[in-house]
């Protein structure tokens, strides 16, 4: 399938340039909206590598930039040793299985998983695999609850004091009450996913359900009255209201909920993972920060920008969601 270049809107600029159209205007639109925010990187890397070399701490030199990248890449040859030595690990097991049932016809091969270590790109697909799953819990939750809380004043009356009042509470004050929970109800021999992941994914649910809760009842309260008169002449029952007026009408500050509570549900994460020890960029940086090598900051560092990536993009993707399924196109890439 071919895509035009022109339809990808960062390029149009540069493709209109190319042809020759109101260059002097493309070329100022690029520099704003490209050559500015370079500048702004490059004056933060510079001041960034001064304040590294004036900084010493117990492992050494507070990394800089140069640091940082010299251990992203040692970070990924580690993830592609890990893998190489997996290939190898099922490679023997194979060979030594098929000689066995060469040498024996009514033996059963036995395939046993590898267990070397977790990398670093491991780690992220679990931290993105959790977060997501405490963000969809949350979202099944707070969508619903907000739209019902959002059509009758009476229950936004009853619910908001609750809802203010756990709204500001820290994943660290979670942590604690839902690790006892989990063990409590969860009790098994052979767990299907380890207690440590549950226990993130409820404290990631817990913390960021709340966003979505508020922003979905204020958009299904505030739907124009219109609407509301629309509904009431054709006589349309609670749940055809809801799926053909509140819902639609109320989309934009469900994504803004959904997207608040993403954000959230990122920050909480990391530091469920550390507390939780489940496997994760916030166990990857609390085990580097008990590790105490010369190495350490720098990979810190790595894992820092990786989340800040990650969350950035997280917005991004979400953005675009909203987008493509909202009425209103008025949202943002800010």
């Amino acid at each position: 399938m071919n895509i035009a270049l022109s339809n990808i809107a960062w390029l149009e600029p540069f493709v209109k340039v190319a042809k020759g159209e109101n260059v002097a205007q493309n070329v100022q639109l690029i520099t704003k909206t490209i050559g500015i925010p370079l500048v702004g990187i490059l004056v933060f890397l510079m001041l960034w590598s001064a304040a590294a070399n004036s900084i010493d701490t117990s492992l050494g030199k507070f990394p800089g930039p140069a640091q940082v990248l010299e251990q992203s890449k040692n970070l990924l040859a580690e993830h592609f040793a890990e893998r190489e030595r997996a290939e190898a690990f099922y490679e023997r097991q194979e060979e030594r299985n098929a000689q066995r049932v060469k040498d024996d016809p009514t033996y059963v091969p036995k395939i046993r998983d590898y267990t070397g270590k977790n990398t670093y790109i491991d780690q992220i697909g679990t931290s993105l695999v959790t977060v997501l799953s405490g963000f969809l819990l949350a979202s099944i939750l707070a969508i619903p609850l907000g739209i019902v809380i959002g059509l009758s004043a009476n229950l936004h009356a009853a619910f908001n004091p609750v809802i203010q009042i756990f709204k500001p509470v820290s994943p660290l004050a979670w942590l604690p009450l839902v690790t006892m929970v989990v063990s409590a109800l969860y009790v098994t021999d052979d767990p299907v996913v380890p207690k440590s992941f549950i226990t993130s994914v409820v404290t990631v649910m817990l913390c960021c359900l709340w966003p979505t809760v508020i922003n979905t009842a204020f958009g299904v309260a505030t739907i124009p009255k219109d609407l509301v008169n629309v509904s009431q002449v054709l006589r349309l029952n609670w749940i055809t209201h809801v799926r053909k007026i509140a819902i639609p009408a109320s989309i934009p500050m469900v994504f803004t909920g959904l997207r608040l509570s993403l954000s959230i549900a990122w920050m909480v994460l990391i530091a469920a993972e550390m507390l939780a020890q489940n496997p994760g960029l916030g166990k990857f940086v609390w085990d580097e920060f008990q590790n105490g090598s010369s190495d350490s900051l720098g990979r810190i560092m790595v894992a820092i920008i990786t989340i800040g990536l990650i969350g950035f993009f997280l917005d991004r993707v979400m953005l675009r969601i909203q987008r493509s399924v909202s009425w209103d196109k008025s949202a943002t890439l800010r």
